[in-house]
């Protein structure tokens, strides 16, 4: 059974302060996480986790991630200004974007970002910058299956990302012609996956491409993208990922094909996500209707617009009453939102503790792609961000949107106190 991170004496008091609902990010955990995926991956002495800003774009959390080393990863304009804001400078920024303008590349290159080309188009961009890059990243989609010990895991060739195997040595070709000196490869290939083999079966497909395309075109590789893809157990029976073994089996892949080809100092970087912040978030809400037909329905104070992923993809997220932790689960619910929307569920006939109203709702690892995600369906705010420090206090760190946030972007007055 899944634990919150947060007792429900403590989140009572929090609660006190901010009222529900909002999203809670553990500061501890986050720290925590960030280290262990450090000593993962210290015998590469290049390595660096472009944190994927679109999971968690709050500044706060950034700043954290940066104090404990990692850089970012943005693929829009927006996530460059909220990178530089924080601090963040030249190649400490991955930007990995697709159907990108002339104004975002001019941008991120004016930041030192490293730029991750998505397309082979994408070469005629860089031709128009005012100066070329040294480094120029680019994006493998290799087409058809991916799997793993005969296992699907995803479908490469449905998805809109990256070159095919031709369009790599073009772009190279034409890169080296335009005065670009580094070169390095990326690729995500899976999504949200916890096994152990994902990370070290992309590395050896990435690690002979590079070897293949240096000897090919002479270009000089410095680096490798494994992407993002590592997840998180959501569902309590799924065992988590262990990053120690996963930054083992990279290494196997390292030292058997890369440094044989005098490869050795070749840099490995990532842009997980998902795996930094998702455990390290709880959405709370506050159940504040009741429903009784055909189904038994608890309504929550928070929404699709607070949590998109369950209406969006089906997906599960673990569910606990706060202070009714070990009480019997004998009471099978719809947990739902307000939207005029059917989809609005946090979940469908789910076994729970019996909920009164006023009890407080626990929404399990929504730290990574759950505030974020959120709109204004229905004309419904975006919560606030508190972050539970690693002293036991507490921080706003994005207040709650009001009415006049909503209405702010239309030639409308309108008054919160209507």
């Amino acid at each position: 059974m899944k634990k919150p991170f947060v007792d429900a004496n403590t989140l009572r008091d929090i609660v006190a302060t901010y009222p529900t609902p909002f999203h809670l990010y553990d500061e501890q955990g986050i720290r925590e996480n960030a280290r262990k995926l450090h000593q993962a991956f210290a015998w590469n002495k290049g390595f660096k986790e472009y944190f994927a800003v679109k999971a968690t774009p709050n500044p706060t959390i950034l700043a954290i991630l940066k104090e404990e080393g990692c850089g970012v990863d943005c693929a829009t304009a927006t996530e460059l200004m909220l990178a530089d804001q924080v601090g963040f400078k030249g190649p400490e920024i991955m930007f990995s974007s697709n159907m990108t303008s002339l104004e975002d590349f001019q941008q991120a290159h004016s930041l030192g970002a490293i730029i991750n080309l998505d397309d082979l188009t994408d070469v005629e961009y860089i031709a128009k910058l005012e100066t070329i890059p040294e480094t120029i990243c680019l994006r493998y989609n290799p087409g058809g299956q991916f799997s793993i010990s005969n296992e699907i895991m995803d479908t490469p060739g449905e998805a809109k990302y990256g070159m095919t195997r031709p369009q790599l040595n073009q772009a190279i070709e034409e890169l080296l012609g335009l005065g670009v000196k580094k070169f390095g490869i990326h690729a995500f290939l899976a999504s949200n996956t916890t096994t152990n083999e994902y990370y070290p079966t992309l590395a050896k497909l990435l690690f002979e491409l590079v070897r293949d395309l240096q000897e090919e075109t002479g270009a000089f590789f410095s680096l490798v993208n494994l992407s993002g893809g590592i997840g998180v157990p959501y569902h309590p029976s799924q065992e988590p990922a262990d990053i120690l073994a996963i930054g083992s089996g990279v290494e196997e892949a390292y030292n058997e094909i890369l440094v044989p080809a005098g490869l050795g100092d070749l840099s490995i970087v990532a842009e997980l996500g998902r795996f930094m912040l998702a455990p390290y978030g709880h959405l709370i809400a506050t159940a504040v209707r009741r429903k009784d037909i055909y189904k038994n329905y608890i309504g929550l104070d928070a929404s699709a617009a607070n949590l998109m992923r369950p209406a969006m993809y089906g997906s599960y997220h673990h569910i606990t009453i706060a202070g009714k932790e070990n009480a019997p689960h004998d009471h099978i619910y719809d947990v739902v939102g307000g939207l005029c929307e059917n989809n609005d569920k946090f979940a469908i006939n789910r076994k729970l503790p019996e909920i009164e109203l006023g009890d407080l709702v626990i929404i399990h690892d929504t730290g990574a792609h759950g505030f974020s995600m959120g709109y204004n369906y229905n004309g419904k705010l975006r919560s606030a961000e508190v972050l539970l420090k690693s002293d036991g206090s507490t921080e706003l760190i994005r207040r709650a949107e009001t009415p006049e946030d909503y209405f702010a972007t239309l030639k409308l007055p309108v008054s919160s106190r209507l």
